[in-house]
């Protein structure tokens, strides 16, 4: 029995993604997706990475030859395990892991799984129209399934000890949050600039063990005044603006322990704050609240927004908020939508997706009121639970005034 909280056996995730490529008949899987990569392989991979799993025994990685050294270093896959590519002669990506698939074939023409597809996250990492015809030609005769639903079904529900590794990251990201308030409180605010702010929340972060801001949205995410009202809720990299009094202040600052990521938002007011943004504030506050509770196992994402538009459509306030409660969330490689793809519009979640225990997500939603140069962004890592949801962020749930 293994001790560490944070453990999770590797090796039985490629067993059990052998049984699935047994079951539908794939003799080797080409996996092209940072999701899967990191699933499989729990090592960071900045490079345009591969991994070809045979139909027994251990995955093999390629990623650019600068970084396979470190990468070998940091995944249970080894030295032996892990081989780079560059542009020489046999050891480019199409021929180096051609020739290796062709040696797992022992000869035959076989079929592999791919994985193909589209996605709004930028790293996701389908396998490119040129990477599927360089493949199929230099494999000739071989049959390419996309596939990605296998790891995709796997993934959905966490062990143990992702779970434990995402409550750390939470854990790291609340650090982050108590450090910055301490920093804005009592006039701290005056003349800081938002790219200040994400450096102080960072390195609060970093001193506490986040290996990295992870998000591919700009790091810790900042904005004032008008910027935090944007229509629709855009991803806020920091600028170098900086704080005033009478404006609101969103946080939205990640962590990264173990591949697991942390990702939490909370908003104030800066110096001051009027009736009117009062209301605004404890508006949002109160559909967070709301939203929180209703999060449970056999709960789907359409039904949950339907309550939740129908409780801002009850408070006045329906016209601010940004019809959208949730996304996915991975060990690095973002699972950014939630379930299976298997809804009417392909590759986007299903809107009738049933939550189930375990489940890890991120309760996300945004109130954007552009007019009045306002907006609050929430965003906390969520685990389903038997009859409900653990937000993994312990940080309080407000909308202050910091004077």
């Amino acid at each position: 029995m293994n001790n560490d909280p944070f453990f999770i056996d590797f090796p039985q995730r490629v067993v059990r993604l052998q049984t699935l490529m047994a079951n539908s008949g794939i003799d080797v899987y080409l996996g092209t997706r940072l999701r899967t990569i990191s699933w499989l392989a729990d090592a960071f991979c900045p490079w345009r990475s591969y991994i070809v799993v045979p139909a027994s025994g251990r995955p093999t990685l390629f990623t650019f030859v600068i970084d396979a050294s470190r990468i070998a270093d940091d995944s249970w896959l080894g030295e032996d395990g892990v081989l780079g590519y560059a542009p020489l002669g046999g050891m480019d990506q199409i021929g180096a892991i051609s020739d290796h698939i062709k040696e797992l074939l022992k000869g035959k023409k076989g079929r592999i799984g791919i994985e193909d597809g589209m996605s709004s996250y930028l790293p996701e990492g389908n396998i490119t129209h040129y990477e599927y015809q360089a493949f199929s030609s230099a494999l000739g005769g071989c049959e390419f399934i996309n596939a990605h639903h296998l790891v995709d079904g796997l993934q959905l529900i966490k062990d143990i000890g992702t779970i434990n590794r995402f409550r750390e990251a939470s854990r790291i990201v609340d650090v982050g949050h108590h450090a910055i308030f301490k920093e804005l409180s009592h006039g701290g605010w005056k003349g800081l600039t938002e790219t200040e702010v994400a450096g102080l929340c960072a390195l609060a972060m970093r001193r506490e063990g986040s290996e990295w801001e992870w998000s591919f949205t700009g790091g810790n995410e900042i904005a004032s005044g008008y910027r935090t009202g944007y229509a629709g809720g855009a991803c806020t990299p920091p600028t170098r603006k900086k704080l005033f009094s009478g404006e609101p202040l969103m946080i939205d600052i990640h962590a990264m322990f173990k591949l697991a990521l942390g990702d939490h938002s909370h908003n104030y007011f800066i110096g001051s704050a009027t009736d009117r943004q009062l209301w605004h504030g404890n508006n949002f506050v109160a559909i967070v609240a709301q939203t929180l509770k209703t999060y449970r196992p056999g709960i789907t994402p359409c039904s949950l927004a339907e309550q939740m538009l129908a409780y801002a459509e009850e408070g006045g306030f329906a016209e601010y908020m940004v019809p959208g409660f949730e996304h996915g969330i991975g060990m690095l490689g973002d699972e950014w939508r939630i379930g299976a793809h298997d809804g009417p519009f392909p590759y986007w979640t299903n809107p009738d997706h049933l939550y189930a225990e375990n489940e890890v997500l991120v309760c996300a939603m945004q109130y954007a009121c552009p007019e009045e140069n306002i907006g609050f962004r929430y965003e906390n890592v969520i685990l389903i639970t038997k009859d409900g949801c653990e937000p993994l962020s312990k940080f309080s749930l407000g909308v202050e005034v910091i004077p």
